[in-house]
């Protein structure tokens, strides 16, 4: 998963990031699914596989890089017009 599929799912996730419960569900349900076929861990419930395999949700590591993205911003690290993206 981390190697193939999680590239996949956080792909410039600062722009397209969901906003819905709906949304953020359906995303992560695909790590759900590959958590659940490691053997010993079917059994565990999703935050118990996630602690187990050393793992992050995919929702917290989409917050964890909104938050950098705007920290790049505003220290000039990324090369964009911030009033522009925050709406200023």
């Amino acid at each position: 998963m981390p190697t193939y599929v999680r590239p996949l799912l956080e792909y410039a996730s600062c722009v397209w990031s969901p906003h819905s419960v709906g949304q953020v569900k359906k995303i992560e349900s695909v790590q759900r699914r590959f958590t659940k076929r490691f053997l010993r861990c079917c059994r565990l419930q999703y935050p118990e596989r996630l602690v187990k395999l050393v793992v992050d949700s995919l929702e917290l590591r989409r917050i964890r890089f909104d938050l950098i993205y705007v920290y790049k911003l505003l220290f000039g690290v990324v090369d964009a017009d911030v009033a522009y993206l925050l709406f200023l």
